[in-house]
């Protein structure tokens, strides 16, 4: 058995969709379990309805409905002009989001967006499986929630393995060949559904991989495999064959934008390899994450996240900052979700660049203040480099205006001017 993963923009139109059932139709007699993401830049729309409704805003109808005409349009496209009983599925499923945002508009942030966000997987999949069955091939629709049980931490919910594994196994147990699902989302014991973080979906193929001991796990993408940069900015970047486990933990902790940062640790602990796989050319293996380190030297990885923000928290006292202090300031991190992705100490000081962050950042900010002063510095960018050298630090952050510098023995990282 596989577990397939295609992200948003794998079926971000009909054609997208067209394409994938191709890839699907090729391993028809093989029992796959395939996880599906919303279609392109569904979630961002859902996301901003969401602030429409809360906020009262005179469009929040009509952007619902024009997401819901964005769909209907795919199903045309597909299935021609003719009454295609999805229409109704997947109107009925908008008509159900709506009643979300109606029905829990005075529930916290976290909550609705986690009941209305979920509409974007439903909707792919239900598209997707119609178009399957259309081409012939036969299909299973699952919905994630009934399989992937979580504790209740809207947006970041935690994962229960005991009782996801075994919900995973019993109801796919006698299902054979293809079965599609949703990517992002599960439920918590009241069966209200929570998502497992942004980009989630990788994670879930994860989930899916581990309680069904899957041969492999495959994400499709419109790249060779994984790249040592995000060609879109960095043109020179070279396809890297194979990565260890570590190595792929490492670089999506950094930011690197390949795959899910928690998707990595449920497979090696199953010793399942994971391929990264291109679109194009379904012979390529593309990118085998797994045990085994590639023969060749790894290449210097450049991993730049932009929007970010440096706080500078110091003690109200100037005493040092101890280990006590460090707990305190994680511990409050923590409690608002938000992820340090540089942090540094001296005697009286810590340095935490993290991702802005509208929601999550003012409310870190007024809970630290209690106990310390904070300021803020923003537009900044954070360059990570692995596997690093002089040329590289000298290509890559030689010119540049550093706010902050850490060194390690296989790790350098700076804060940037996101000006230059």
């Amino acid at each position: 058995m596989k577990v397939f993963k295609f992200g948003g923009a794998s079926v971000k139109d009909a054609d997208s969709v067209k394409n994938v059932g191709s890839i699907i139709q090729h391993f028809k007699s093989e029992d796959v379990v395939v996880v599906i993401s919303a279609m392109g830049k569904t979630t961002n729309k859902l996301e901003a309805i969401i602030e429409a409704w809360l906020n009262e805003k005179e469009n929040k109808e009509t952007l619902l409905q024009i997401l819901l005409n964005e769909h209907l349009k795919v199903i045309e496209n597909l299935f021609g002009e003719k009454e295609h009983p999805v229409k109704n599925k997947i109107a009925q499923l908008f008509d159900a989001c709506k009643t979300s945002l109606m029905e829990y508009r005075n529930s916290t942030y976290n909550f609705i967006y986690d009941q209305v966000i979920c509409t974007g997987e439903l909707a792919s999949t239900i598209i997707v499986h119609a178009y399957l069955n259309e081409i012939g091939v036969s299909a299973n629709w699952l919905d994630a929630k009934l399989a992937i049980k979580t504790n209740n931490t809207y947006r970041e919910a935690v994962v229960n393995w005991e009782s996801t594994s075994k919900n995973i196994q019993t109801i796919l147990k006698d299902k054979k060949g293809i079965t599609i699902t949703q990517g992002f989302i599960g439920s918590d014991n009241n069966n209200f559904t929570t998502t497992l973080g942004r980009e989630g979906s990788d994670y879930s193929a994860a989930i899916f991989a581990y309680g069904l001991h899957v041969d492999s796990v495959h994400i499709w993408k419109d790249v060779a495999g994984i790249l040592s940069a995000d060609p879109k900015i960095f043109p020179e970047a070279t396809f890297m064959p194979a990565i260890t486990y570590n190595d792929a933990i490492e670089m999506t902790y950094y930011g690197a934008k390949v795959i899910h940062p928690k998707t990595i640790k449920p497979l090696q602990n199953k010793n399942i390899p994971l391929m990264v796989r291109p679109f194009g050319n379904l012979e390529s293996t593309g990118t085998v994450i797994s045990n085994n380190p590639s023969d060749q030297e790894s290449p210097p990885v450049i991993i730049l996240k932009e929007n970010q923000v440096l706080l500078k928290i110091t003690s109200k006292d100037f005493s040092f900052i101890a280990e006590k202090n460090l707990s305190m300031i994680l511990e409050v991190f923590s409690k608002h979700l938000v992820k340090v992705n540089l942090f540094q100490t001296t005697a009286i000081k810590v340095y935490a660049c993290v991702n802005q962050n509208a929601q999550k950042i003012p409310g870190l900010i007024d809970d630290l203040k209690k106990q310390y002063e904070v300021s803020l510095n923003e537009n900044l960018k954070v360059l990570t480099i692995r596997n690093y050298n002089e040329a590289s630090i000298a290509k890559y952050a030689g010119t540049k205006h550093k706010i902050l510098e850490q060194k390690g023995t296989n790790t350098v990282q700076y804060v940037l001017l996101d000006t230059e």
